[in-house]
């Protein structure tokens, strides 16, 4: 059986030995598409893959097609997106352009717990942040994945950490993205995928530089370091099992998300049944 998965240049950490076969992978075979990760949310609002990683926001309005796997979830403490800037704003101006990295991600629900009244948002790719603020093109940048270990190097500066505003308000880890998969599949073959998954992590974990090749060819940041940086903060216990903590983490998040007016209250089961 053939399904169709999608994962950003950020996930070949977790999803090397699934795709390359370092792990029997029970029958299944997968067509890849790789995307940023707000290409791959609107994928998700129109169910167009089987399998898919998804902002923790947007899995809000494609929870009706979509169920969250146990595994390959990126959550954590001290991994939250980053606003960063060129020159010292008066962050009370509503007027900022802020270069965010998409509508429904969770840095840009980050960003609007801290700073409601940010209303001239204009959307890029991730990688384009940094660039954008040095062109002055925009005042404020939301950075996500390596870019929070490489701004400084660029001259640039830290206005807030969104990860420590976040942990401060809830002390829970902060939940950036997930993997999904489609509600329409048999319950076995969700299982099995979450299976695959879970043993591709694990897989990584104990073969930590077999998947260097895959990572290199897709990395955003080629230092090796900056790399394992990325990968040491974003895959860890709860990329391989969500466990309590982890969904509690998540259920918190779209708890505030409702209150806020964020998202609708959310009526699906968002975990799969194992």
């Amino acid at each position: 059986m053939k399904l169709t998965l999608g994962f950003s240049p950020n996930d070949t950490f977790i999803f090397d030995a699934l795709i390359h076969h370092k792990i029997n992978t029970e029958g299944l075979e997968f067509e890849v598409f790789f995307n940023d990760v707000e290409t791959l949310n609107q994928k998700a609002f129109n169910a167009d893959l089987d399998i898919t990683k998804l902002s923790f926001h947007a899995y809000a309005y494609a929870v009706k097609d979509y169920v969250l796997l146990d595994a390959g979830s990126a959550l954590g403490f001290g991994v939250g997106p980053m606003l960063i800037c060129k020159k010292t704003q008066n962050l009370d101006n509503p007027n900022l352009r802020v270069g965010i990295p998409g509508k429904y991600t969770t840095a840009n629900f980050l960003l609007s717990l801290a700073y409601p009244h940010f209303k001239n948002k204009q959307e890029m790719v991730f990688s384009d942040i940094e660039q954008k603020l040095l062109n002055d093109e925009i005042d404020l940048g939301l950075i996500i994945h390596e870019n929070r270990f490489t701004y400084q190097d660029n001259g640039l500066q830290k206005v807030q950490d969104l990860g420590e505003f976040w942990e401060t308000e809830t002390k829970s880890a902060i939940p950036l993205g997930g993997i999904v998969v489609k509600r329409s599949l048999p319950l076995e073959i969700q299982q099995k995928v979450n299976r695959l998954v879970r043993k591709s992590v694990e897989f990584a974990f104990e073969n930590p530089r077999s998947a260097l090749p895959f990572i290199k060819l897709h990395a955003q940041e080629m230092d090796e370091n900056v790399m394992y940086q990325h990968i040491d903060l974003y895959v860890n216990k709860y990329s391989v099992d969500l466990g309590i903590e982890g969904k509690k983490a998540i259920c918190t998040l779209f708890e505030q998300a409702f209150e806020k007016g964020i998202i609708a209250k959310v009526d699906q089961n968002l975990f799969l049944n194992s």
